[in-house]
């Protein structure tokens, strides 16, 4: 055996940040990026109700952005962006949940908007047709709702009441957020329907929407439409 000291182990470079983050950070994944283009009556006044728009309410006609990301606290840090490129946008959400982290931002003028997004989309080094495609999990509609179930419901809608002896579009996707612009592009195409709730954190999105037959249908089929025009991986 040599007397001669061993030789020292040559220490390892540090891997390089993820594309889109700092050093010494995880990369950050955008799940959803989603523009809603004027908001209609019934969704823009769930919108604005405190349990969803624990920041500045938006209204009827405001032009909205919906962003998820994971880790969940990389929320805070895109939102930074958006505010500091745009002062004119409003966050009108921004929740931490247990895996994603979801902001929702909004102005009456979509370039604001746009502005907002282009920011949140460098910081991340990412594009919008990064974020996930939309999967449809289930649909259906219930029509002749009884009175006993129609009471079950109201119990815990976030929306309008649902009325006995309607139609009830019963609606469910993922990611959740996609929820929101399912909502919004029905009532765009029905006004006259009723939106009881959505359900759009979470592990997947949820639409709970009633009114006559043809006008639920109507509803139905445009938020298939819209789901599956989505582009993304």
């Amino acid at each position: 055996m040599s007397g001669s000291e061993p030789a020292a182990k040559k220490k390892a470079s540090p891997a390089p940040a993820a594309k889109g983050a700092s050093a010494g950070t995880s990369s950050t994944e955008l799940r959803v990026y989603l523009r809603v283009e004027g908001l209609e009556r019934q969704f823009a006044a769930y919108m604005a109700t405190p349990t969803r728009a624990r920041g500045y309410p938006p209204k009827m006609g405001d032009h909205s952005l919906i962003v998820e990301v994971a880790p969940a606290l990389a929320i805070q840090q895109i939102l930074d962006a958006a505010l500091k490129a745009e002062p004119g946008v409003e966050p009108g959400l921004l929740y931490v949940e247990r895996q994603y982290g979801i902001l929702e931002v909004h102005s009456s003028n979509p370039e604001e908007v746009d502005r907002a997004g282009k920011a949140i989309l460098e910081s991340m080094g990412a594009s919008a047709s990064d974020r996930l495609k939309p999967t449809i999990l289930y649909s259906d509609i219930i029509e002749d709702i009884t009175d006993q179930q129609a009471v079950i419901l109201n119990r815990s809608r976030g929306a309008s009441m649902l009325l006995p002896g309607s139609s009830l579009l019963v609606y469910e996707m993922a990611p959740a957020l996609f929820a929101a612009v399912a909502a919004n592009s029905a009532e765009k195409v029905a006004p006259d329907l009723t939106l009881v709730d959505v359900q759009m954190i979470g592990a997947a999105g949820r639409l709970f929407i009633s009114g006559n037959t043809e006008s639920v249908e109507r509803a139905r089929d445009e938020i298939t439409r819209v789901l599956q025009s989505v582009e993304g991986r």
